[in-house]
């Protein structure tokens, strides 16, 4: 290929974690050129509401996906825990799915430092609500309260006194080059993360060969299964921004050979009544595999929400 276009947004961020890859891209496939096409999303045009109100975090990603059908880049770079849940728009497909940064979140308060050294009633600041669900099932005298805006404006909300404590991706901190901002790092045991948190997914056309050769060199194949697993769960829970769901698989060596540990959580659209599931089950055989195993725990999580 003469010259390869990518499709990013705008945000600090998308533009970092993009660039990094397209870097790793083009030292893969040396000779390439490339060239950036900035999209600016609904997602990033609404900031005055919650996404749970707008239409969730597909929003990010339409404007892009239209760049790719049309023919105006070659491939895009998401976030994955940005892509619903739901079939891709015909024609486009996941090519390649990097190895995974940190997956995890983290909270950021210079003053309190800690989820426990947080005073009772703090103001703590964030985008999600199963971040909301999973703060308040660890600290219910908690004030949870929204935060929209890239990186560095809630980062500033913070340091200007309006919030006490603010909770974002790590891996997003990570990719800016923030990550002494983080005062810590919340387990998975404390704050079950999102559906691909930390995980980036790659677009592209599905009769794009060209690109796909291109792309299937930086592929990482534990990071592919798991997070299949996780978007099965989100698949079959038909999930979007207005139902608290975290997920996360890991593959894990057992005694009698390897497995994938998922942990799976959902909440109502209000909140309340967490439901969440621990389970191991063989470790799947191909990506296809490992989305029926997601949607197995789904299914148990559902059987729970009945119970």
């Amino acid at each position: 290929m003469s010259k390869v276009v990518y499709a990013t947004r705008k945000s600090a961020l998308a533009l970092a974690q993009c660039r990094a890859f397209v870097a790793r891209l083009v030292a893969a496939n040396d000779p390439l050129e490339v060239e950036e096409l900035t999209v600016t999303t609904s997602g990033d045009r609404i900031q005055d509401r919650p996404l749970s109100e707008v239409g969730g975090k597909g929003l990010f990603v339409k404007e892009i996906e239209e760049a790719l059908l049309e023919g105006r880049a070659h491939l895009a770079v998401h976030s994955i825990k940005d892509v619903p849940g739901s079939a891709l728009p015909a024609g486009l497909v996941i090519t390649c799915i990097p190895e995974r940064e940190s997956p995890f979140d983290a909270l950021v308060s210079p003053k309190h430092l800690t989820l426990a050294g947080l005073p009772e009633g703090a103001k703590v600041g964030t985008s999600s609500l199963r971040r909301y669900v999973e703060l308040l099932r660890a600290r219910p005298d908690l004030r949870i309260v929204p935060l929209r805006g890239n990186v560095d404006t809630r980062l500033r909300k913070l340091d200007e006194g309006e919030y006490d404590a603010i909770v974002l991706a790590h891996a997003g901190l990570r990719r800016l080059g923030l990550e002494a901002r983080a005062t810590e790092v919340l387990t998975a045991e404390a704050s079950l993360p999102a559906v691909g948190q930390g995980a980036l997914g790659i677009e592209c056309r599905e009769d794009d060969t060209a690109t796909r050769e291109l792309l299937v060199k930086l592929h990482h194949d534990t990071t592919a299964r798991t997070v299949r697993a996780e978007r099965g769960v989100l698949a079959e829970l038909e999930g979007d921004c207005k139902t608290p769901i975290g997920a996360f698989a890991e593959r894990i060596e057992a005694s009698h050979g390897i497995e994938l540990r998922l942990r799976a959580m959902m909440a109502d659209a209000d909140g309340m009544h967490r439901r969440a599931i621990d389970e191991r089950y063989p470790y799947p055989a191909s990506d296809d595999d490992a989305e029926l195993v997601g949607r197995k725990a789904a299914r148990a999580l559902l059987a729970l929400a009945k119970s």
